[in-house]
C-alpha cells in the first residue's frame, strides 16, 4: 500500500477483485467471445496442463478440448452456467490422460474458464451427493431455534470436509461479527467472540454475496501472475469477482496467519439478498477440498440461509402476536378518534410496547406529546429537524444516536436508540421511539481498536491483529438492538394511520362539500325570504299607520294602542329582517383584502360610537398602538364597531372603560383557548376588547353568537337584534380565524379574536 493516512475505511477500498493473480492450485483462461479464442492464461499453465503460457495464447480453446466438451461450454454460456457448473472436462492429447473440474462464467465482455485437477473417481454422481447431504438437511430442518440449527450445522460441515474448526459467523447491522456456534477440538475456542467490520472488510461482503463459497487451500501459497497482466480487450485488469481462483487480499493472508490457520474455507449465508453470514472453516494444515465437498456445502449453506427467515419467524411468533394486537388496538383507536394526535394519546403505554421502547414523541404540525422518558422538547425539535434529511421510505432507525449525531452526547442516557417513522410531510407527523443506553461487555477476539502499525521509515500500513485473545471491552453510547420485526411493524403501522387519514379525509371532504352545498341553499333562502317578506310587512306598517291616522276619531284609546303595537312590531320585525339580510350578504360577498392600519381604524369607530352616544362618559384604552393588517376594512370596521358597542352598551358601571389590544402568542396562553389558539396560528396575533361590563353568565358564553340570541328583555340596554356578535363571528371566520369570550358576571367581559392574515407592519 502507498503512504497515505490510514483508517478503517482504507481496507474498505482495496481493489480485491482485480487482483490479477489467482491461487496456484487451479488454472485460469480468458476467453474471446464468442469464438473462445485464449486471450488470456494463468501463468502456471505448464504445470498443470503441461503447455506453456505463450503456447496458448491466441490459440482456440478447441485445441485443449474435445468438440463435445466445447459444445458443453457453449449450452451452459447459453443456459443457467450456475446449474450446469462444474463440468467435468479433460484435456486432448496428452501422453496421460488428466481430469478436471470447470468452471465457466461471463465475466464483462470475455468468458473465463477456471480448471482444478481432479481424480477420476472423484468424479460428481448424483446418488453419492445426496446421500452425503440428505441426512444434513433433515437435521437441519428439524433443529428447533436457530442457534441449534446452527450448532448442527457446524458439526456436519466439519464431519464432511474434515477442518479442525467450523464456526458460523454473523454479522450485525454496522457490519461486526460474532461466532454463534461452534465445532472444534482446539484448546482456544471462539464461541462467543466478537469482531469488528475491518476484519471482513464492506467490499469483501459484497463478494460473499456473489459467491456461495471461497476456499484458501494453503494460506501459504505463492501467487501466479496471469500473461498478459491486463485484459487485451480492454487494456484493463480482469474483474475476478466470481472466480474461484481468485488470489486473496495480502493483508487478509496475514490474518489468517496471525491466526494460526493454514486452510480456510467460507459458505456464504444470504437473507433477503443480503449477507446474513459466513459458515468459517478454518485448518492449521494445508486442506484441498475437493469440488464435489465442496459443491455439498454450498448446497448446506443455500438450505440453511433459506431455514433462516423460517427458524427467526418461527421464534418470533409470540412477539408478533403481540405486536398484531397491538395494531388492532391502534386502528380501533385512530379510527374512532376526530384527531390523530389524540387518538395517539390514548395509547400511551400501547404507543411504547409496539416496539419495546421506554420513550416516544408524537408530533403533528407544531404541537409535540411526549410519553415516558423522552429529550426535552427542544431536544426533541432539534433531533426531528436533523433527522427529516436521514429518512428512508419515510423510517429512521439507530441503536448508537451519538455517533452520528453528536448533540445527543448530553441525553444519550435515555436515548441512544430512535427509531422515528414520518407518517406525512406535508402535514408534519412524527412519531419517535426512543431507547436508553445500554452499558455493556463485548468479548472481542482481540483488540479491535488497533488496525494500524508504524514502519520503520514513518509511514502508516494497515496491520491485522496479531492477537486473538479474548478482550473484553466496556462499551456506551449503544442501546438494545431494534429488532427487525419491530421495525416491520412500526412501517405497517404507518400504512394503517395513512388509510385512516385517508379514509377520514374523504368523509371529511364529502362532509364539507354537503355543507358548503347547504350553507349556499341557506344563504340563498335567507336572502329570497327575508327579501320577500319586507313587502308585506311594509304594507302592514303603512297600513297601520293609516288607519290610525284616517280613523282616529273612530278608534278609542284601545284600538289605537294596539295599531300603534302592530308598528312597533312590524318595525322590530324589519329590524330582524335587516340583520338577516345583511348576515347573508356577508357570507357572499367577496373579501376586499387591503393593508388597514388598525389603530386608526379602532380610533375612527371609537370617535363614531362617542357621537352616536354623547351621553355615555367612558375611558377608552389603547395599552399600544395596533398593527397594519392584510383585512377587508369594510368588514373589519363592522367588526370592531360591534364589539366595542356592546361594551359600551352592556355597562352600568358609573366609571365605564373599554380596553381594545392585542397578544403576542410568545407571551404564552392563559387559557383553553389562548393555548389551541397559539397552536392553530403561531404566528399570528390575537385581539381582543375588554370591559368592566355587567358580565355574561357562563352557561351562556357559547350561547351568545347564535343569531338573535339575547340574554335580557327586549328594550332593555337600549334594544337589539341579537346579531351583532353573529355578523362578528361570520367576519372573524371569513378570516380565517375564530372568536370567543371570557367573562365574569358583574365584572366584565373580554371579546378575543385572531384573523389570518400575516401583520405588515
Amino acid at each position: 500500500m502507498t503512504e497515505q493516512t490510514i483508517d478503517l475505511t482504507n481496507c474498505d477500498r482495496e481493489p480485491i477483485h482485480i487482483p490479477g493473480l489467482i491461487q496456484p492450485h487451479g488454472v485460469l483462461l480468458v476467453l474471446k467471445s464468442p469464438t473462445l479464442e485464449i486471450v488470456q492464461v494463468s501463468s502456471n499453465t505448464h504445470k498443470i496442463i503441461g503447455r506453456q503460457p505463450q503456447e496458448l495464447l491466441g490459440k482456440l480453446l478447441s485445441e485443449l478440448l474435445t468438440a463435445k466438451q466445447i459444445k458443453l461450454i457453449h449450452e451452459c454460456l447459453s443456459e443457467d452456467f450456475e446449474s450446469m457448473n462444474p463440468l467435468n472436462l479433460f484435456i486432448k492429447h496428452l501422453k496421460k490422460r488428466l481430469y478436471f473440474d470447470g468452471i465457466v462464467y461471463r465475466s464483462d465482455t470475455v468468458i473465463i474458464l477456471e480448471i482444478e485437477p481432479r481424480k477420476v473417481k472423484e468424479k460428481t454422481d448424483f446418488f453419492d451427493f445426496y446421500h452425503q447431504v440428505r441426512g444434513t438437511i433433515t437435521r437441519i430442518q428439524k433443529a428447533p431455534t436457530l442457534l441449534e440449527m446452527c450448532q448442527v450445522v457446524v458439526k456436519e460441515v466439519r464431519r464432511i470436509t474434515g477442518f479442525d474448526r467450523v464456526m458460523v459467523y454473523r454479522f450485525d447491522a454496522e457490519g461486526a461479527g460474532s461466532v454463534i456456534a461452534e465445532d472444534t477440538d482446539r484448546e482456544t475456542p471462539y464461541l462467543g467472540l466478537h469482531y469488528p467490520p475491518s476484519d471482513i472488510p464492506k467490499q469483501a461482503r459484497n463478494l460473499y454475496t456473489l459467491n456461495w463459497l471461497r476456499l484458501i487451500s494453503d494460506a501459504n501459497y505463492q501467487p501466479v501472475a496471469l500473461i498478459p497482466v491486463n485484459n487485451p480487450l480492454t487494456n484493463r485488469p480482469i474483474d475476478l469477482s466470481r472466480s474461484v481462483l481468485r488470489s486473496v487480499s495480502p493483508i487478509h493472508l496475514e490474518y489468517l496467519q496471525n491466526m494460526g490457520v493454514t486452510a480456510s474455507m467460507s459458505i456464504s449465508l444470504i437473507q433477503d439478498g443480503q449477507l446474513w453470514g459466513l459458515i468459517a472453516c478454518h485448518d492449521s494444515t494445508p486442506q484441498y477440498v475437493p469440488y464435489k465437498i465442496r459443491t455439498a456445502c454450498e448446497f448446506i449453506g443455500q438450505v440453511m440461509s433459506v431455514e433462516l427467515a423460517n427458524k427467526e419467524a418461527s421464534e418470533d411468533t409470540d412477539y408478533k402476536m403481540q405486536l398484531k394486537s397491538l395494531q388492532t388496538q391502534f386502528v380501533e383507536s385512530l379510527s374512532q378518534a376526530e384527531y390523530l394526535l389524540d387518538g395517539m394519546v390514548q395509547l400511551k403505554s400501547e404507543l411504547l410496547n409496539l416496539v419495546n421502547a421506554t420513550g416516544a414523541v408524537i408530533c403533528s404540525s407544531d404541537q409535540c406529546v411526549a410519553v415516558g422518558e423522552t429529550p426535552s422538547p427542544e431536544e426533541v425539535h432539534a433531533l426531528l429537524d436533523w433527522i427529516k434529511p436521514q429518512f428512508q421510505h419515510s423510517l429512521f432507525e439507530t441503536r448508537s444516536l451519538f455517533l452520528d449525531y453528536q448533540a445527543a452526547e448530553s441525553f444519550r442516557s435515555i436515548a441512544s436508540g430512535v427509531l422515528a417513522l414520518e407518517i406525512s410531510k406535508l402535514s408534519h407527523n412524527y412519531i419517535f421511539w426512543f431507547r436508553p443506553e445500554i452499558i455493556h461487555t463485548v468479548n472481542w477476539g482481540g483488540n479491535p481498536h488497533k488496525p494500524v502499525e508504524v514502519l520503520l521509515d514513518g509511514s502508516l500500513r494497515m496491520s491485522p491483529r496479531k492477537s486473538f485473545d479474548s478482550w473484553q471491552e466496556t462499551v456506551r453510547g449503544y442501546s438494545l438492538p431494534w429488532q427487525k420485526i419491530e421495525i416491520e411493524a412500526v412501517a405497517e403501522l404507518r400504512s394503517l394511520i395513512v388509510g385512516i387519514v385517508l379514509r377520514q379525509a374523504d368523509e371529511l371532504a364529502s362532509m364539507n362539500f354537503e355543507l358548503h352545498r347547504s350553507n349556499e341553499e341557506l344563504d340563498s333562502f335567507a336572502y329570497i325570504a327575508s327579501h320577500d317578506l319586507k313587502e308585506p310587512l311594509r304594507g302592514i306598517h303603512n297600513y297601520a299607520n293609516f288607519l290610525m291616522e284616517d280613523y282616529a276619531e273612530i278608534l278609542n284609546e284601545d284600538g289605537v294602542a294596539k295599531l300603534q303595537t302592530v308598528v312597533r312590531l312590524t318595525q322590530r320585525m324589519e329590524d330582524l329582517i335587516n340583520s338577516l339580510l345583511y348576515f347573508s350578504r356577508l357570507g357572499r360577498a367577496e373579501l376586499i383584502r387591503q393593508t388597514v392600519n388598525l389603530d386608526e381604524l379602532v380610533q375612527q369607530v371609537i370617535a363614531t360610537l362617542t357621537i352616536s352616544r354623547p351621553q355615555n362618559e367612558v375611558e377608552f384604552r389603547i395599552p399600544q398602538p395596533l398593527p397594519s393588517f392584510e383585512c377587508d376594512r369594510t368588514q373589519v370596521n363592522e367588526l370592531f364597531t360591534n364589539l366595542i358597542g356592546n361594551a359600551l352598551k352592556y355597562n352600568n358601571k358609573t366609571e365605564k372603560w373599554v380596553e381594545i389590544g392585542y397578544i403576542e402568542q410568545e407571551l404564552g396562553a392563559r387559557s383553553k383557548e389562548l393555548e389551541e389558539s397559539k397552536i392553530q396560528n403561531p404566528k399570528s396575533k390575537i385581539f381582543y376588547v375588554r370591559d368592566n361590563g355587567i358580565g355574561i353568565p357562563q352557561e351562556h358564553l357559547e350561547k351568545i353568537f347564535q343569531i338573535f340570541r339575547r340574554l335580557h328583555g327586549r328594550d332593555e340596554f337600549g334594544g337589539g337584534t341579537g346579531a351583532g356578535l353573529t355578523i362578528a363571528r361570520k367576519i372573524v371566520e371569513r378570516h380565517g380565524g375564530r372568536i370567543w369570550v371570557e367573562s365574569t358576571l358583574s365584572q366584565g367581559s373580554t371579546f378575543y379574536f385572531t384573523l389570518s392574515a400575516e401583520p405588515t407592519a
